[in-house]
C-alpha cells in the first residue's frame, strides 16, 4: 500500500511520539517527585491532545529500520547530573517537538498548526513553574499549613509542629505592639530555618522583610497584592485569603501563589465569619489553578470531609496549638493528608 505524504507523515509521527514521550517524562516528576497536581494534570492533558492527532495513517508510515536519524547521539545524551538536567532537557525535546508539529502540521490540517501553538506556549509556562525559586516547590509539597494563635508556649508548641513533620508555618498574631510581633515573628523564623520549613507572616509585609520571611498572607482588607509583590519581588510566596468563587477568581487574576478557601467550619479564630463550607471547597477543588488550602475548623476528625469534597490541602490553627501533644497531632494530619 503507497500511503500519500509519507514524509510528511513520517515527520508528524516521530514528533508526536518525540513531544509524547517527553511529556511522560516531565509527568513522572510533577507526580511523584514534585507531587505537583496541577503540573502532572497538565502533561496529561497535552498528551492526550497530541494523541487525538495521531492518526493511524502517520504509524503506517513509519520505518525504523530506515530511519537515518536512528544512529545519530551526542555525547551530551549519554547522561544526565540530576532530575533538573532530566527535566530541562525533556522540556526543550517537548518544546522542538511542538515547533515542528506546529509548522508541518499546517500542511496536514490548519487546525493542529494552531493547536500545537497553543500547546508550546502552554510548555513555556509548564517550565518557568518548574525552574522556580525552591521556596515555590516547597509550597507545592507543603499539604499541611499551620497559622498560628496567640497561646502562652508559642515558640514550643510551633517547633513541635516542625518536628511532627508540618513544612509551612504563618505567623499570625494581631493583638500584641509591633515590638512584640516582631521579635516573635524573627524568633518562629528562626525556627523554621532550622527546620527547613517555610515561614509566612500574616498580614504585613513590612514585618516579612524585616525578618527575611518566606511570604506574606492577605485579607482581603488588606494591602493589594499588586502592591505587595512590587515590595516582595517575585521570589517570595504571597496567600490571598478567600471565602467565594469570586473572591478565588479576583485572587488568580492578582497573581497569588497560593490561596485560603473557607473558613469550611464555624471557627472561633474568625467569630461571626460567614460558613463558606464543603461546597466551596468542591468549587476551588474544580476551578483553582493554584495551589489552595482548605481552612476553618478543621482537625484530624473532620479533615476528611475536607479531603472527599477535593481538598489535598489543609490549613489548621487549633488543632496543632491547642493540641496537648502537638507531634502527634502535627503527625496525624500529614498521615491523613497522604
Amino acid at each position: 500500500m503507497t500511503l500519500p505524504n509519507v514524509p510528511l507523515y513520517r515527520i508528524l509521527d516521530a514528533n508526536l511520539d518525540r513531544a509524547r514521550e517527553g511529556l511522560r517524562v516531565i509527568e513522572e516528576w510533577c507526580r511523584f517527585g514534585l507531587n505537583h497536581s496541577e503540573a502532572a494534570a497538565l502533561c496529561k492533558e497535552l498528551r492526550q491532545s497530541l494523541g487525538r492527532w495521531h492518526h493511524p495513517d502517520f504509524r503506517r508510515a513509519r520505518d525504523t529500520p530506515g530511519d537515518v536519524g536512528t544512529v545519530l547521539t551526542h555525547a551530551q545524551e549519554q547522561s544526565r547530573s540530576d532530575v533538573s538536567a532530566v527535566l530541562q532537557a525533556n522540556l526543550c525535546r517537548v518544546q522542538e517537538a511542538l515547533r515542528v508539529l506546529e509548522e508541518y502540521g499546517k500542511v496536514y490540517d490548519p487546525a493542529m498548526g494552531l493547536d500545537c501553538k497553543q500547546m508550546r506556549y502552554q510548555v513555556y509556562t509548564l517550565e518557568s513553574q518548574l525552574f522556580i525559586p525552591d521556596r515555590f516547590q516547597q509550597l507545592q509539597q507543603a499539604k499541611l499549613y499551620l497559622v498560628t494563635s496567640p497561646v502562652k508556649a508559642l515558640a514550643e508548641t510551633v517547633e513541635a509542629a516542625l518536628k511532627g513533620g508540618v513544612k509551612l508555618v504563618q505567623y499570625r498574631d494581631k493583638d500584641p505592639d509591633d515590638p512584640v510581633r516582631l521579635s516573635r515573628a524573627m524568633m518562629l523564623r528562626s525556627l523554621c530555618q532550622q527546620y527547613g520549613a517555610l515561614f509566612i507572616v500574616n498580614d504585613r509585609v513590612d514585618f516579612a522583610l524585616a525578618v527575611d520571611a518566606d511570604g506574606v498572607h492577605l485579607g482581603q482588607q488588606d494591602l493589594p497584592v499588586e502592591a505587595a509583590r512590587r515590595l516582595l519581588g517575585p521570589d517570595r510566596i504571597i496567600g490571598r485569603s478567600t471565602t467565594n468563587p469570586e473572591e478565588l477568581a479576583r485572587a488568580m487574576q492578582e497573581g497569588v501563589d497560593y490561596i485560603g478557601v473557607g473558613p469550611v467550619r464555624a471557627t472561633p479564630t474568625k467569630p461571626g465569619k460567614a460558613v463558606a463550607g464543603l461546597e466551596y471547597v468542591r468549587y476551588a477543588a474544580a476551578h483553582s489553578k493554584v495551589p489552595w488550602y482548605a481552612i476553618g475548623g478543621i482537625d484530624a476528625q473532620n479533615v476528611s470531609d475536607a479531603i472527599e469534597a477535593g481538598a489535598e490541602r489543609v490549613a489548621v490553627v487549633r488543632a496543632i496549638m491547642e493540641a496537648s501533644d502537638p507531634v502527634q497531632a502535627t503527625q496525624d494530619l500529614i498521615a491523613i493528608l497522604g
